[in-house]
């Protein structure tokens, strides 16, 4: 019966992602029907529906399948006297405290729900992002560190949630009396919002100074945001002046979000900025190999063919989310149709993905790029002139339109003003041999590579 299975998985469930995110996001859903690969659940709101889908999901179908109930996709709806109903009326406020009220557990910190899957054992490290985890570690270690803040910061996809939350985690199970609180930056401006709203801004200013780590993600979207960047800049100050730890990540380096106040970029300046750079074909690979034999454990029979998770390492180089998401996808329609996932059921499984993931990067549009990076013209880059400021320039594009896509040296030569294919070749290996002790060159090709494949 699938409600008996269905039993069976809440309580694996439970021992996995803890008591907190398992009372709040799975006991209230209601299994309503699972038939023709689709398991359906009732959720109390459409939010809350949003939100288990997007992280409970991939564990409540691999589990499910795991109990012989084969489920490639899960729906989460409102029921509709539920959805038609009033909004219930805000629970009443407590009487404030005639004297200073006491120290507030860790559950009632305002914070955002731990992923139970983002762990540092889950985390797979390559050259892109072994610096961030290093760091991430050592924060977590919970001992004196030499930087504060942790500044992450990367692309779509690249590991800075998950770090987050592996630091988290860690530190709950090595000195589990530290308060730690994780928000969103999106989460910290509507506490700050209901705290003017409600006029409590003093409580909100007494649980965010008195935590021992805080950590804040997508802080970019307090860019603009006046009165928001000002107690975020004053907690930030509050907590460094009492020595304790602040993680904040971003999808670009402090400098470059654009509309937030100097001094706050200042100050998350004179900690530990690191990049998370865009995963390479080996942190790919390793990726899929981790995922692969979770999946293996949780399909029973279901064998994958020799060379599958090496053609998707190739193909899908967008990020990890959309990489994770094609296997997860892969290993479920295996299983529905009772099939070896093989290089040719996973062209036709990932067909769409895979379109999306050829999207051609031109060499007109690396040349475009670089010359705006540089602030030169365009014509100058594709023209005789030899100056320095021009050649170097030029080298960099000739170097990306190399890496970047599958055109030859020739035709490279051709869209860089009809030169010679030798003349691409030196300008490739000058920029390889400069790489290695030319930080600034080093910075500029990361910086780049990010946006030409954003």
């Amino acid at each position: 019966m699938p409600n008996d299975a269905w039993c069976k998985v809440r309580e694996t469930l439970a021992k996995r992602i803890g008591k907190n995110n398992y009372t709040s996001w799975i006991e209230p859903l209601q299994l309503t029907d699972l038939s023709d690969g689709i398991a359906r659940f009732e959720v109390p709101t459409a939010f809350f529906g949003d939100w288990v889908s997007r992280n409970f999901s991939d564990h409540i179908l691999s589990l499910l399948n795991a109990e012989g109930l084969p489920a490639g996709r899960a729906i989460f709806t409102v029921p509709t006297q539920l959805a038609n109903a009033p909004a219930l009326p805000a629970a009443p406020k407590p009487a404030r405290a005639a004297k200073p009220p006491a120290r507030r557990s860790d559950d009632e910190l305002p914070g955002a729900t731990l992923d139970a899957r983002f762990t540092f054992d889950s985390f797979v490290v390559g050259k892109p992002n072994e610096l961030a985890h290093a760091a991430a570690r050592r924060v977590a270690e919970g001992g004196p560190v030499s930087f504060n803040p942790l500044f992450l910061y990367g692309g779509v996809g690249l590991g800075k949630t998950h770090l987050m939350h592996a630091i988290a985690h860690e530190l709950q199970v090595r000195q589990p009396q530290l308060r730690v609180l994780y928000l969103s930056a999106e989460q910290f401006m509507y506490r700050f919002v209901q705290a003017l709203r409600d006029k409590q801004i003093m409580d909100f200013k007494e649980i965010f100074r008195s935590v021992d780590v805080l950590m804040v993600d997508d802080v970019q979207f307090i860019a603009g945001k006046d009165s928001t960047q000002e107690e975020f800049f004053h907690t930030f100050n509050a907590l460094v002046d009492q020595n304790k730890q602040i993680v904040i990540s971003a999808d670009r380096a402090p400098g470059e979000i654009k509309d937030l106040e100097d001094r706050i970029k200042s100050r998350m300046q004179c900690g530990l900025v690191v990049d998370l750079h865009p995963t390479d074909y080996e942190l790919r690979l390793g990726i899929l190999q981790q995922k692969a034999e979770f999946y293996s454990s949780q399909y029973k029979g279901l064998t994958i063919s020799t060379g599958v998770l090496e053609f998707l390492a190739h193909r899908i180089t967008t990020n990890v989310r959309v990489l994770e998401g094609a296997l997860t996808r892969l290993f479920a329609f295996a299983s529905l149709v009772g099939r070896e996932i093989t290089l040719e059921l996973a062209q036709d499984c990932l067909a769409d993905i895979l379109r999306a993931s050829d999207r051609k990067l031109t060499i007109e549009e690396i040349q475009r790029k670089v010359a705006e990076h540089y602030n030169i013209r365009l014509s100058d880059m594709i023209g005789p002139k030899r100056l320095r400021n021009i050649a170097r320039p030029r080298q960099v594009a000739m170097y990306l339109a190399k890496q970047l896509t599958l055109r030859s040296l020739p035709e490279i030569g051709r869209r860089f003003g009809g030169r010679d294919h030798t003349t691409i070749m030196h300008g490739v290996r000058k920029i390889e041999e400069l790489m290695t002790s030319d930080s600034q060159l080093s910075d500029d090709l990361q910086l780049l590579r990010r946006l030409l494949q954003s």
